[in-house]
This record gives C-alpha cells, sequence and structure tokens, in this order.
C-alpha cells in the first residue's frame, strides 16, 4: 500500500452519492467529446465547402475502417486503464504504478506494429470496401496519414486512461480543448492556405491529437505524484502484461468486431453511389455529436465501476448502472426530438443547399437512430460497466452481436431496401447487443458476489 498524494487532483469515487458523482465525472468528459466531434465536424464543413461534395464522400467513406482501426486502439487503451482504476480502488499504489508503466511499455510495442501493419494493407483495404473509383485516392490520401499517426493516437488516449481512472475527467477535456482550437487552425491553413486538399485535415488532426498527448505526458509528470515510480516498478512484468493484455486486446477487439459489422454496411453504402456516401458522412457526423452524452457515460461507468469492484462495493455498481441509465435514457428522448423536427438543417453546415437528395436522406438517417437512442444508452452503460468489472470478453460478446446485426443489414437488407435499409443498421445492432448485455451485466455481478463471498444483494458498505 502507499499514501495518496493530497496534491494530485483525483477522484474517489467508491463513497459518497452514485447519481452526483455519475454526473460530476461524466459532464467534463462530454464537455470534451463534444469538443472533439466539434473540430471533427469544422474538418467536415471545411472539405465539404470548400472541396465539394465528392471531397466529403471520400473522407466518409473512411469512417468505418477509421473506426475499425483507432477503435481497437481506443479500446486497447480504455482496457489498460481497468487494472489502474481498480489498483487505485483497492489503494495498492504500488501495484497501481507497476500496471501504468506496463501499459506504457505494450501501447509503444502495439503503436509500432500496428502503424507499420496496417499502413502497408490501407490501398488493399479500400479497393476491397468497393471505394468508388472517383474518390478512391482522395480516400487514400486521407486515411493514410491517419493510420500513420497511430502512435499519437496511442499516446493520448492511455495517458488520458489513467489520468481518468484516477477520478480525473476534467484536465484530458481542458488538453482536448486546446488540441481542437489547434485542428481548426491547422484545417484552415493546410486546406485553404497550402492547398492540400483532404490529406490536410488528417494532418491537422494526426498533429493535435499528438499535442494533446504529450500535454497530458507533462502534466502527469508535475502533478500526479501518486505515480512516481521506483526502480522496480518500470520493468516489464510478465504478470502485469499478462493482466493487461487479457483487459486490453478484448476491449480492442470488441471495437474492432463491432467495426467489421460497420465496415460490411460501409461496402454496402458505397456500392450505392457517391450520394449515399455523403448522405451518411453528413447524418453520421451529427449523429456522433449528438451521441456523445452516451460515450460520456460509458467512460464514467467503466472507472466508476473499476473503482468499486477494487473495494469490493458491489451494490454501489448496481445503484450507479440504475443511475446512468435514467440519466442517458432521459437525454434519448430529448435527441430523438431534435434530430425528427431539426434533422433536416444540421446538414446544411455540411453541403449546399442545392444537394437536396443528400440533405433528405441525411435526416432520414438521424430520425430512423433518433428513435431508438435509448437502446444505445444500455449499449454503453452497461457494457462499459461490465468492462469496468473486468469481465471484457463479455464486451466482445456484446460486440459480435453488433457485428452480425450490421452484417446481415449489409449483406441481406441494403441489396433489397437500398438506403432505408443502411438507416436501420445500428438500431439493429443496438438492440441485439442489448439483449445479450443485461443478462452478462446480472451474471457478472453474481459471480463477483460468489468470489468475494458475498450474500445477493451485498457488497455494500
Amino acid at each position: 500500500m502507499g499514501k495518496q498524494d493530497s496534491k494530485a487532483p483525483i477522484k474517489d469515487m467508491t463513497t459518497g452519492n452514485p447519481t452526483k458523482l455519475i454526473l460530476g465525472f461524466a459532464v467534463p468528459m462530454l464537455l470534451g467529446m463534444l469538443f472533439q466531434q466539434f473540430y471533427s465536424m469544422v474538418d467536415t464543413v471545411i472539405v465539404g465547402k470548400s472541396l465539394g461534395v465528392e471531397a466529403l464522400a471520400a473522407v466518409g467513406s473512411t469512417g468505418a475502417i477509421n473506426f475499425m482501426i483507432n477503435g481497437f486502439v481506443i479500446g486497447v487503451c480504455s482496457g489498460f486503464a481497468i487494472p489502474v482504476a481498480q489498483r487505485f480502488g483497492a489503494q495498492d499504489y504500488k501495484d497501481m504504478r507497476k500496471f501504468v508503466a506496463n501499459a506504457g511499455w505494450m501501447s509503444v510495442i502495439f503503436a509500432a506494429v500496428m502503424t507499420v501493419a496496417i499502413s502497408f494493407l490501407t490501398w488493399d483495404i479500400l479497393v476491397w470496401m468497393q471505394t468508388p473509383e472517383n474518390i478512391i485516392q482522395g480516400a487514400y490520401d486521407y486515411i493514410l496519414f491517419i493510420f500513420i499517426g497511430i502512435p499519437a493516437t496511442f499516446l493520448y488516449n492511455m495517458l488520458a486512461g489513467i489520468i481518468r481512472s484516477l477520478g480525473d475527467s476534467k484536465t484530458p477535456v481542458y488538453f482536448l480543448i486546446f488540441s481542437s482550437i489547434v485542428n481548426i487552425i491547422l484545417d484552415l491553413f493546410f486546406i485553404l492556405v497550402m492547398g492540400t486538399g483532404v490529406e490536410g485535415a488528417a494532418y491537422a488532426t494526426v498533429i493535435s491529437q499528438a499535442l494533446s498527448g504529450i500535454l497530458c505526458l507533462l502534466y502527469m509528470k508535475s502533478r500526479f505524484h501518486i505515480l512516481k515510480m521506483e526502480k522496480d516498478e518500470i520493468p516489464l512484468s510478465g504478470r502485469h502484461v499478462v493482466i493487461l493484455c487479457n483487459m486490453g486486446i478484448p476491449m480492442g477487439l470488441q471495437y474492432s468486431i463491432t467495426a467489421i459489422g460497420s465496415v460490411v454496411i460501409q461496402t454496402a453504402i458505397n456500392g450505392l453511389g457517391s450520394v449515399a456516401v455523403a448522405s451518411v458522412t453528413a447524418g453520421q457526423k451529427v449523429a456522433m455529436l449528438f451521441c456523445c452524452p452516451f460515450d460520456a457515460l460509458g467512460g464514467t461507468m467503466a472507472t466508476y465501476a473499476g473503482q468499486n469492484v477494487g473495494a469490493k462495493k458491489l451494490k454501489r455498481i448496481e445503484d450507479g448502472v440504475k443511475s446512468a441509465t435514467i440519466i442517458g435514457s432521459v437525454y434519448a428522448v430529448a435527441a430523438c426530438a431534435i434530430m425528427y423536427f431539426f434533422g433536416g438543417v444540421i446538414p446544411l453546415l455540411f453541403v449546399d443547399a442545392s444537394e437536396t437528395l443528400v440533405i433528405r436522406q441525411a435526416h432520414q438517417f438521424l430520425t430512423i437512430n433518433g428513435l431508438f437512442y435509448v437502446a444505445l444508452v444500455f449499449v454503453n452503460v452497461w457494457r462499459f460497466a461490465i468492462q469496468g468489472l473486468g469481465y471484457s470478453v463479455f464486451a466482445i460478446l456484446a460486440g459480435v452481436c453488433e457485428m452480425a446485426a450490421r452484417a446481415f443489414v449489409g449483406f441481406a437488407m441494403v441489396p433489397f431496401f437500398g438506403y432505408t435499409a443502411v438507416c436501420f443498421a445500428s438500431p439493429l445492432a443496438w438492440l441485439c447487443a442489448d439483449c445479450f448485455l443485461v443478462p452478462a451485466f446480472r451474471h457478472c455481478i453474481r459471480r463477483l458476489r460468489k468470489q468475494f463471498g458475498m450474500e445477493p444483494g451485498a457488497g455494500e458498505e
């Protein structure tokens, strides 16, 4: 054990009102995600307005593969942070620091291997996805540099995950806001001043993310004295590596497996032509902004559940999951109403008003997805809670459910129902995942009670 440094901006989520703690932790995360989506939308606005619909489609056609690869990175980093949160909750700070050190080593190894392998395969993947000939070169120019920037993605997400695992959800937001502003400035510089084309948006994204990662590193070194390591805590440790991989790889695969379904859908969309690609791109950019609260609740529950399982407070975890589900469901209803009434206006940010078909189809996409946002609440809250409990394999199985649903739509429904079927792909995936996640969470809690020797309903102080 070790003493907790009073100067470190950390938050113990094992005591206090769960609803207040969840809101207090989620709101800063939400602000960061909104800013992240804001500059992502600015990318899209600049590309769509300055370079045209084909350029917008080129960037949009890479969305699924981008999610599959960078989603794996984000999932791995989130998984690496869970043992840190658990050891922090158990107040075993020496072992916690060993996990932090080994997570750093593993991130370097993963980043190097993935960057080299994926960069060589990028063009072949785009061809396999049937990317339309008129946009494939632009898609390649954009996504190749995004993948070359995988080390920057690892740097920020690994360090931000560790900071959040100690209960500090605010600091990564400040750095993300800074990098968002830098991203927008670089977008304008590369695309409008330097005339780089769509690849300029990729340059801006990677550079700004690298800056936010460096800021996280400098901040941790200067403020988180609880992470100051002794020499014996730094070397690679087989036990810690195994635990980290058992957490991180399943979570990464969960994102990637889910994304495989998205790749199938994107391939089906590509087959419908560049107008359909542009429509989904505009709709997804808006949807991603409105889905940020769901993602923030999910990230919150991973830390909340991780800390509380370390403290063996299982009833408290159940109460937190219920609170987060209610909060998310209230927001989901409001978001659905906005999608219905204003979903035909917001896409005008990305395309000219003369592109009436793109706007109409984007509105259709937003409305249908909005009707199922409550199902998305369960996907994020319950899945991330399961991950925080340490049962990452169950999260993978939920990802398999989503993949299967999206693949079914892509292979069996899009050829017959066209664009309308595309709009139902995500809602069907969310519903299938929910059918698995709810009983899986109950099963995990029962297993932990048995492991801890607790009676049903026990697990609170």
